[in-house]
């Protein structure tokens, strides 16, 4: 039977492959990449200098596909059919590529950005595949270091603090509201800078664009003084590159501690 892996390769930088993602590279005859057209074609470039290091030349194949596009114009009830629009039509062309590309007994790889469970629909679109009954192959999934993780190593921080909880969300979300009962909020594919909504509230911001590459670039401190900074610094980089990838964590400061009730004072109160 044929089999894929689906590989997560960290947020950029080869050296957050893991040795078990590096195994899984030598155990592949034919890699899947999906071109996002020539303002991302670094992207395949990345994935190309990974397997030239890693892998031995000579013992793979590439096969490319062009990634179908999505409606990004979509807002509202719209968004969501039109993100399975969009799936749907990737899934055909995994369908295809499997079916036509690769052997009854060869192994395919998907090489998935950050880690496959994290905001990618890789997982998603081959159990839809398989689903449809026309192909059949089995498949695992090597989990990979996600953009959340190098962010915050990057930023010498945690995500969380002591018994409080994290919450990973998408700008579409937080722009419906700070998350409740969370103080700690990690932000993914976010196009519009949601953050600025929340600049006048006493919280801090750790951002990061192009994390784990040599164009990274990395800003933190309150939002009200952080947010000039990265608007100017994420157009300058779009302008440059033609696309940007960037993440951040929303940290809300703790309230200052109240004055006790007797003194209106937050100093020691003198025994009787």
């Amino acid at each position: 039977m044929r089999k894929i892996h689906v590989i997560g390769i960290g947020a950029g930088d080869p050296d957050q492959l893991t040795l078990q993602a590096v195994r899984a590279l030598r155990d592949t005859d034919v890699f899947f990449i999906l071109d996002k057209g020539e303002v991302k074609s670094d992207l395949v470039r990345l994935r190309r200098d990974m397997l030239r290091t890693h892998v031995p030349e000579g013992t793979y194949r590439l096969v490319e596909a062009r990634d179908p596009d999505r409606d990004r114009s979509a807002g509202g009830a719209a968004y969501s059919p039109a993100v399975e629009d969009w799936r749907t039509a990737r899934a055909d062309i995994y369908e295809r590529l499997i079916a036509e590309e690769l052997g009854g007994d060869e192994t395919g790889a998907f090489l998935v950005w950050g880690d496959p469970s994290l905001y990618d629909s890789t997982l998603g679109i081959l159990a839809e595949v398989l689903e449809r009954g026309t192909v059949s192959f089995d498949y695992d999934v090597v989990p990979g270091i996600s953009s959340v993780s190098a962010l915050v190593a990057r930023h010498r921080t945690g995500l969380n603090r002591v018994a409080r909880p994290v919450q990973i969300t998408t700008g579409r979300r937080l722009a419906e509201g700070f998350p409740d009962a969370v103080d700690d909020v990690v932000v993914m594919l976010d196009a519009h800078q949601t953050f600025r909504r929340y600049a006048d509230q006493d919280v801090d911001i750790y951002w990061g664009a192009y994390i784990g590459t040599p164009d990274e670039i990395l800003v933190s401190g309150p939002i009200a003084e952080a947010a000039p900074r990265i608007e100017r610094l994420r157009a300058e980089a779009r302008e440059r590159k033609g696309w940007i990838m960037d993440t951040y964590l929303l940290r809300r400061r703790p309230a200052e501690p109240k004055g006790d009730q007797r003194t209106g004072s937050g100093g020691p109160v003198p025994e009787a």
